[in-house]
């Protein structure tokens, strides 16, 4: 039945104003975002009520790509780097070796337990050796909990940065399969390539970009946004063709601009916030409409089992092993393994065995998405419990959404920063003209429970004041030593 082009308009329009509604339903009720979506995808489907008919793997992938991209770029912009530097080694290791650990654990299992073959479950294993922590952070927002900030720090780090590994080790694995690898060493010499290129775009087109932007008076702010969306499809074609990792060099170009001051870039992240969350509807709605579900039915026994052993096996197996040089708690690795929710990635990487035509590609594909969605339910709705059971949350690190923002420019040294004062801080009790704050730190507003107050001089703190300030970087390391302040999730 063909439609008209308005009539288009408006069902396209409908899906995703379904989207932004559910997407409120998953707020209030806690239920993964990543299942609503792809619920909308699979209701418009050609077995759906919408009964439209989507079998199209490579553009499915193409579309993934670059929503991926954007959405990667996005969440390496908005990394906190003040935070993230502090569990860099354990951050890497958990997306570099925590995946190979966690594909070979899934692979060796999944042949000792199942009928598929060897290669068939490592295949699959590398297919969900990613994390996503997006998931993992908009599900504990809507609960209201906060995790200790060296734990968010690193889950956060680990999942921006081990898509691109299981990536790579998916392409990998599909080597040896289509007979196409040309040996081991050479594998894992082309993979370290692959990262060494990635790594190297990334940072050599964030130096460009950040002389560029800071020299350059493009006339309009929206400029400025568009400029930068060009810039991360520059980057992952241009390290894809170079034969290096085109994921990589979009986060690594987002984790540098995040460690530098640029113009307009609280208006960046502002616009990437709103593309991410655009691409992943966009995604979420393909992979749905890809989706048969007629197809999963086959595949449930399996998919249970597989799904069993990557979160109370293989994950865990990997996350101990990869975590045991460094000082974290027994209840944190356990939290760790339980947090390994998997997003959209894996089913993107899904459809690189269909488009490379393997045999059984197609079982492969409804078997990773019906142990993502098994993960994300199980997972997903028992985060708060887990999270409160194990002890691993932080009251303290809650950010207050204040009414104001400042955009720095050119000609703005400046920048928004909240401080939350501890418990003991000196400054509690005192006013704020009592404490000696350096030139070129202005409070702004404070935070005081449900209200706002706009401070004078003679304005007391309080416990459990969170203060804005309008300040410059050496103003505000001085402030903080007189303040005593507990490091805040805006820094």
């Amino acid at each position: 039945m063909s439609i008209s082009f308005e009539l288009g308009l408006v069902i396209v329009a409908a899906i995703f104003l379904l989207c932004i509604i559910f997407s409120k339903i998953s707020d209030r009720f806690g239920i993964p975002i990543l299942i609503l979506f792809i619920g909308v995808g699979m209701l418009a489907g050609s077995e759906g009520i919408g009964g439209i008919y989507f079998d199209d793997p490579k553009l499915t992938q193409y579309i993934g790509i670059a929503a991926l991209s954007v959405i990667l770029f996005s969440g390496g912009l908005d990394t906190r780097w003040s935070q993230v530097k502090s569990v860099l080694v354990e951050g890497i290791s958990l997306s570099i070796a925590g995946v190979f650990i966690t594909t070979l654990a899934f692979g060796a299992i999944g042949y000792f337990l199942t009928d598929l073959t060897f290669l068939e479950s490592l295949l699959i294993g590398a297919i969900t050796s990613s994390t996503d922590a997006a998931a993992v952070f908009s599900i504990l927002r809507s609960k209201g909990i906060n995790l200790k900030q060296r734990l968010a720090s690193l889950l956060e780090l680990e999942s921006g940065s081990n898509d691109p590994v299981a990536v790579l080790l998916t392409i990998i694995v599909l080597g040896f399969i289509t007979q196409t690898a040309e040996g081991a060493g050479v594998t894992i010499l082309g993979f370290f390539l692959q990262i060494g290129v990635g790594l190297f775009v990334g940072w050599l087109i964030s130096q460009a970009v950040l002389f560029l932007v800071n020299h350059i008076n493009f006339g309009y702010e929206g400029l400025y946004n568009i400029f930068l969306f060009t810039v991360v499809f520059l980057a992952y074609g241009s390290a894809a063709l170079l034969r290096g990792s085109g994921f990589l060099a979009v986060y690594v170009l987002g984790l540098m601009l995040a460690k530098s001051d640029f113009i307009h870039k609280r208006s960046a992240l502002r616009f990437f916030d709103s593309a991410a969350w655009f691409s992943q509807i966009v995604l979420f709605l393909t992979l749905g409409l890809l989706v048969f579900p007629s197809r999963l039915v086959p595949v449930v026994p399996l998919g249970i089992g597989l799904a069993i052993i990557l979160m109370f096996l293989a994950r865990p197996i990997a996350v101990f092993l990869t975590l045991l040089p460094f000082k974290y708690s027994l209840r944190e690795k356990v939290f760790i393994s339980w947090v390994g929710l998997r997003g959209a990635v894996p089913i993107v990487l899904a459809t690189y065995p269909l488009v490379a035509g393997i045999e059984n590609s197609g079982m492969v594909f409804n078997i990773v998405f019906f142990v993502v969605l098994l993960s994300v339910l199980l997972q997903g709705t028992t985060l708060p419990l887990i999270a409160k059971l194990l002890k691993v949350t932080d009251p303290a690190y809650q950010a207050s959404q204040y009414p104001i923002e400042i955009t720095a420019g050119g000609l703005i040294p400046s920048e928004l920063k909240e401080i939350k004062l501890n418990p003991d801080s000196p400054s509690i009790g005192k006013a704020i003209y009592q404490l000696g704050l350096p030139p070129g730190f202005l409070i702004v507003l404070i935070a005081r429970q449900d209200a706002f107050i706009q401070p004078l001089g003679s304005t007391i703190l309080e416990t459990g004041d969170a203060l804005l300030a309008l300040t410059e970087k050496d103003a505000l390391e001085v402030a903080k030593s007189i303040l005593n302040e507990t490091p805040s999730l805006s820094e």
